[in-house]
């Protein structure tokens, strides 16, 4: 965990503005800036970046935040790894959290990657001098362009050829470490890769963590990984992400291929936005990462056996991660075929083709379960429902659920109530009746409460000067103006440029964050005005509805006692008084 409060120092150092501009070209529009979006394609700029209030909104996409997660969104980062990538921008240090992460931080990973980057340096070295390496690549189609852009090397046959670069090849543990080399009994060193073709692993920030090689010839295994450590983690990294990204975005969609070959002959062929596993299956950690950079996933698997297991095993991990406007897709090829030998054969565009029609998430599903019941009789039907209660308890998506719930009922023949009540499901969200006369829906015109949310956004000293009395009940925008007055109440120090993301980070409720996004969005064209002035008369007419919302109150009991009987004398004497001054202005946005 990150401490709060280092965050908070930390999101009051960098400007999101210069983060940003490290990958986005913005452009200047009045107090904001604003680009093309770079998380959909578009022609026209609809995403917009507020120095003021440090935060990124996209009108197109609705992709939003402030600059740890568009780090987090941009480069397919953790949090920690975004945090530690912004730490580094402004000079900050990462407090430190457990002996053993202080090690691995401070001691072991520099050492580790200076070993990994001087053997990419050494293979990649004897891959120039390697004729036979040469012709193997050749051999598969590629060429010296695609082979420099992921970085390939050559492994030496030799026991141990890593001596050469490393003059403490016996003694170092770095190079154990890393992955490098195998320690055998009697003290006897030798190199892990050997004779074959290397695949340097890079993480997110292009930084090397490991490697991966294939057997030139004949042999066991054919593909060889580094093992797991204090860098690697097979489980989060995916071989091509960082060369991939680009395509990623532009394509709008990821294709998880198996082998290491398979990524780079793609590459080589203009088949964008492929990556691989590394000797895994895929990880919720791996979907995560693929999820925050584009919107489809296609998994691609040999048509065999083997192929349909994985590919069951990816719809299991999927499940649970995807969300409404995202998608899953699985690609079986043709028996005998790998994603390189396939496109080398023939070509980009009947690849392509086959993406195309790559089989979705739900049907995948029900066609996976189908053959494993028969649905022509009630036992039949039944396996099958019991069959699909474990996968449908793990969508979380609301229109998936909604979609898969009805594919479930049309196949067995029930109603999707009563599957809803024997899985003892939540209630699925049901669409509206559409009608083509439909008018299209229209924003609520701004409130008060409205006025004084978002003024407390932008100033949040004022919140100490409006109270809770003064809050009115039926507005749908009073819940978040509570919600931001306690958060503001907890921390009264806090710069006014972070509010806004702090609080969008902070609130959980579902209903309470919609509002604060709608009037997030506002903020980032509402124009200047003298708030203090505007606060102090918005004050004045919350106070005015606060005492007519009490004299309705008042005047519409049976019974009053003599208290309140005082009391709405005086009201009426008040309310008198008032409507002799001058009516107070509000302007309606801040």
């Amino acid at each position: 965990m990150i401490p709060d409060d280092f965050k908070q120092q930390l999101l009051n150092r960098v400007d999101i503005v210069d983060v940003i501009e490290h990958h986005v070209q913005l452009r200047k529009a009045g107090q904001n800036y604003v680009a093309r979006c770079p998380f959909h394609n578009e022609k026209t700029p609809s995403f917009s970046v507020s120095p003021s209030k440090q935060f990124y909104h996209c009108f197109g996409c609705g992709a939003h935040g402030n600059a740890i997660g568009f780090v987090m969104e941009h480069a397919g980062l953790g949090y920690v790894e975004a945090v530690t990538e912004l730490a580094a921008m402004v000079g900050m240090t990462l407090p430190e959290q457990r002996a053993t992460d202080v090690v691995t931080r401070t001691q072991q990973g520099p050492d580790l990657a200076e070993c990994l980057l001087r053997a990419a340096r050494f293979y990649k070295e004897q891959l120039k001098r390697s004729e036979r390496a040469i012709a193997y690549l050749k051999q598969r189609g590629l060429n010296g362009e695609i082979a420099a852009r992921f970085g390939l090397g050559y492994a030496p046959g030799g026991w141990q050829s890593l001596a050469e670069p490393f003059s403490d090849y016996k003694t170092s543990t770095a190079l154990k470490d890393a992955g490098l080399v195998i320690d055998a009994e009697g003290g006897r060193r030798y190199d892990r890769f050997r004779d074959r073709i290397v695949f340097p692993i890079v993480n997110a920030r292009g930084a090397i963590i490991g490697f991966g090689g294939r057997i030139i010839d004949a042999g066991e295994p054919k593909y060889l990984n580094s093992p797991e450590t204090p860098l690697f983690e097979k489980g989060r990294e995916l071989y091509g992400l960082f060369q991939s990204r680009q395509g990623l975005r532009e394509s709008g969609r990821a294709v998880v291929v198996e082998g290491y070959m398979d990524v780079v002959a793609l590459a080589q062929y203009g088949v964008p936005g492929v990556v691989a596993t590394l000797g895994t299956a895929t990880t919720p950690m791996h979907l995560e990462k693929l999820l925050r950079l584009t919107d489809q996933v296609i998994f691609c698997f040999d048509g065999d056996e083997a192929g349909r297991r994985a590919a069951w095993r990816a719809v299991e991990t999927s499940l649970g991660k995807l969300v409404d406007g995202k998608g899953v897709g699985f690609l079986f090829l043709p028996d005998g075929d790998d994603p390189d030998s396939y496109v080398r054969r023939d070509g980009r565009e009947a690849f392509e083709l086959l993406l195309r029609e790559a089989v979705p998430l739900s049907e995948m599903i029900m066609r996976e379960l189908s053959e494993r019941a028969d649905l022509a009789t009630p036992e039949g039907r039944a396996r099958l429902l019991h069959l699909a209660k474990p996968l449908l308890a793990q969508v979380n998506a609301p229109a998936l659920a909604l979609l898969l719930r009805r594919r479930l009922a049309a196949a067995t023949q029930v109603e999707v109530a009563d599957i809803e009540r024997l899985f003892g499901l939540r209630r699925a969200p049901q669409a509206a009746p559409h009608t083509a006369a439909a008018p299209p829906p229209r924003r609520a015109a701004p409130t008060l409460m409205r006025w004084l949310l978002q003024a407390i956004l932008t100033a949040p000293h004022l919140a100490a000067r409006l109270a809770r009395s003064a809050l009115d009940p039926s507005d749908r925008y009073t819940p978040a103006l509570a919600a931001v007055l306690d958060l503001v109440a907890a921390r009264p120090d806090i710069n006014p440029r972070q509010v806004v993301p702090w609080a969008m980070e902070r609130i959980q409720d579902g209903a309470v964050a919609l509002v604060l996004r709608e009037v997030q969005c506002d903020l980032l064209s509402a124009p200047q005005v003298d708030i203090e002035a505007e606060f102090a008369e918005a004050l004045a007419k919350a106070q005015q509805q606060t005492l007519r919302r009490r004299l309705t109150a008042l005047r519409a009991a049976e019974h009053r006692s003599p208290e309140e009987q005082a009391e709405l004398e005086c009201l009426l004497r008040g309310l008198s008084q008032a409507a002799k001054e001058p009516a107070v202005r509000l302007e309606s946005s801040v």
